[in-house]
This record gives C-alpha cells, sequence and structure tokens, in this order.
C-alpha cells in the first residue's frame, strides 16, 4: 500500500477497528493498522464521527460495551491522537441546508449527509464506511464511497 493521502473515516469503521466484533470488523482493523502504520497519511474524520464513537462505544450490547473511561482513552489515542478532526467551516452550513432540502434529505439521513459534506469540504478523496449506501453520491461527485475491505483492495 503506497502512503494514501485524502483518506476520511465515517464512524462505522472507527467502530469497527477499535472494537473487535469478529470477522466482520477485519477489514476495519486493517485500514487502522495501516493508519498506526503510518501508510495513510493523516487521515480524517468529522468531529460529529467522534461524538458518535464515544455514544455507541457506551451503548453497545454489554459484552461489547466499553466503560466511559476505556471509550474516551480511544477517542484520545486512537483518533485524535492520529487524525486530523474537521467540520464544516461556518460559511457552509446554510447552503449545507440548502442542498439537504433541494434533495429532500430528511430525518437521520442528514447526519450521514452533514459527514459528507464535511469531507468534501476539507478535500477527502474518499470516505471509508460500511454504510456505503448511507453515503451515494451523486453522478459527477469526485468523492469515492468505500467500505474498509474496497478501500484496501484498491490501495
Amino acid at each position: 500500500m503506497a502512503r494514501l493521502k485524502g483518506v476520511f473515516l465515517d464512524t462505522s469503521v472507527l467502530l469497527g477497528g477499535t472494537i473487535d466484533v469478529g470477522p466482520s470488523t477485519r477489514a476495519a482493523q486493517n485500514v487502522m493498522d495501516a493508519i498506526a502504520d503510518g501508510r495513510v497519511e493523516r487521515p480524517l474524520t468529522a468531529w460529529h464521527c467522534c461524538l458518535e464513537y464515544y455514544a455507541v462505544a457506551t451503548r453497545l450490547p454489554e459484552e461489547l460495551r466499553l466503560p466511559p473511561p476505556d471509550a474516551l482513552r480511544l477517542v484520545e489515542e486512537e483518533i485524535l491522537g492520529r487524525f486530523e478532526v474537521v467540520d464544516l467551516p461556518v460559511r457552509e452550513r446554510v447552503s449545507f441546508f440548502r442542498s439537504a432540502v433541494a434533495q429532500r434529505v430528511a430525518g437521520g439521513r442528514l447526519y450521514d449527509a452533514h459527514i459528507a459534506a464535511i469531507a468534501r469540504s476539507c478535500g477527502a478523496s474518499v470516505i471509508v464506511t460500511e454504510n456505503v449506501r448511507h453515503f451515494r453520491s451523486s453522478p459527477g461527485d469526485p468523492l469515492l464511497v468505500r467500505t474498509a475491505a474496497e478501500f484496501l483492495a484498491e490501495a
């Protein structure tokens, strides 16, 4: 794998990459290993993904659930310590809502649309997620959407 830039990770890959729930998380763990080894140059994620990571990690089924101090440690070490954490610039917030309305985005789909808008605004080339259907882009959108396994196969 060559040194890659512009890689944006969604919460699903952050969780799967740090909490082993079996074979379904192996690809996400391999992506996180590539980041730890420096094969992915300063990966990106959103502040929203950090919040969602902590929220989900501390409410998983009991056998997988992390106590808040452990979730915080992973956020600090694995995400804040290795990722550039970005957010949607203030000047783009109103246009984001207008675009969401124009595209008839409603309900919880707004959160994934927001994460995709953040990835675009910071110059990401690919979003790595296990929820690909949540991030399907429109024709002509240069932002690629890949699962962890697809990303590793293409890298």
